[in-house]
């Protein structure tokens, strides 16, 4: 082994008397350079862009949460509160309403979902972070509503002067013939407190109050809920958590987590991520063809060379691992360096917002070992494949001499 690796470095490293050669090799070379270099840089990218996304979703969604198996609402008394609050991995909990809602003022109609949260839902996620003016009180009837709803209805925070309106149909009236339609729906005037931006879904999608507001717009008993939001420990095996979830409440919910309750956004970051790498190792397979293509340029040079060495005692296989080893060789080199000098870029990017989006925004990127293990492994496959392909020329060259 050491034979063939003396001799590869030396045909790397040694300018060849023809001028083509040298060129070919040099381009070659800055081919893999090039393909690590742009393939770390897209993948990095997307990772920030991932999180970026994923950063606004997270405020709003938590670890876990428990939903009914069938139909809007489950059953969750105290005992079983308790219950839940001893399971390992749990650092708190919050209790939801969900219902469907109409919304008017001044004229103007929206529909909505009314999302009823005790006291304990700023533990569980982190939307009051995303919230303008203040999060809910228990002091009067208050809700806090998303962009896109407040500037669809024209509202504004704490405009006593003109109330929002919030109507709910009354749980099995609205079909009853010759009903008041004023009677038909259980509605209240409250004031807007706050508004919230995550995205544009849920910001059309949601009004935030409290739980004993929606409660008793609903007519819901005290044990009803549509949902339990869960925030785990930092540590937590959300599995096993999961699992003794289930087995507190059996077949009547479901348990789902972050990913499950964002998957169409999840699969689309996956999609996207896994076509730009396709394009792109589609690239450095052309790139590593060139490393090849140089390489079979090196043995057609260098065929009295191999005539001197198999004369020597050298076999056709310490000759093939001769030119296989100069394939890795460029790979290698040219890889590290690529793959170094985009792990340097991504890192300033990081820490001194070299590319900007908007003046205050920079371009998201992340660095993750996983994409350095990927761009690592590519990178060897492709080149192993590229120089066994190339180095099995030589028995061409040693037939030919």
């Amino acid at each position: 082994m050491k034979f063939p690796f003396y001799i590869a470095r030396r045909y790397l490293f040694s300018k060849s008397s023809n001028n083509a050669i040298n060129i070919i090799t040099i381009i070659a070379a800055i081919g893999v350079f090039a393909g690590a270099f742009s393939l770390f840089i897209v993948l990095s990218g997307f990772a920030g862009l991932k999180d970026f996304s994923l950063s606004f979703s997270n405020k709003f969604d938590p670890d876990l949460k428990i939903l009914p198996s069938s139909g809007k609402t489950f059953q969750f008394p105290e005992d079983k509160a308790n219950q839940l609050a001893e399971i390992e991995g749990i650092a708190d909990f919050s209790k939801t309403i969900e219902e469907r809602i109409f919304l008017d003022y001044r004229n103007k109609n929206h529909t909505a979902f009314i999302k009823g949260v005790d006291d304990n839902y700023r533990q569980v996620t982190q939307i009051d972070s995303a919230v303008s003016g203040s999060w809910l009180t228990n002091s009067e009837a208050q809700v806090v509503v998303g962009n896109r709803i407040s500037r669809k209805l024209g509202l504004s925070i704490f405009n006593y002067q003109n109330l929002l309106n919030v109507m709910v149909p009354r749980p099995g009236k609205g079909q009853i013939t010759g009903l008041n339609p004023g009677q038909a729906f259980n509605q209240e005037k409250v004031i807007v407190s706050g508004i919230y931006s995550v995205n544009e879904e849920l910001d059309d999608k949601y009004v935030f109050s409290n739980l004993n507001f929606a409660r008793n717009l609903l007519e819901l008993d005290e044990n009803t809920f549509s949902a339990i939001e869960i925030k785990s420990t930092p540590n937590a095996d959300t599995q096993a958590v999961t699992a003794e979830i289930k087995n507190l409440f059996g077949e009547e919910i479901i348990v789902k987590n972050r990913a499950q309750l964002n998957e169409t956004l999840y699969k689309m970051l996956n999609t996207e991520n896994l076509a730009v790498y396709l394009i792109f190792t589609l690239v450095l397979i052309i790139a590593l063809f060139n490393v090849a293509g140089s390489i079979i340029m090196v043995i057609l040079d260098k065929r009295d060379n191999i005539k001197t060495l198999y004369n020597l005692g050298a076999s056709e296989s310490q000759i093939k691992q001769i030119f296989f080893t100069q394939g890795i060789l460029m790979t290698i080199i040219g890889g590290a360096i690529g793959l170094s000098a985009a792990v340097l870029l991504v890192y300033l990017q990081l820490q001194f917002d070299l590319v900007m989006i908007t003046p205050s925004l920079p371009y998201p990127v992340a660095i993750t070992f996983e994409n350095i293990l990927i761009v690592i492994f590519t990178i060897g496959i492709l080149g192993l494949i590229a120089s066994f392909i190339a180095a099995g020329s030589s028995r061409k060259a040693l037939k030919a001499v």
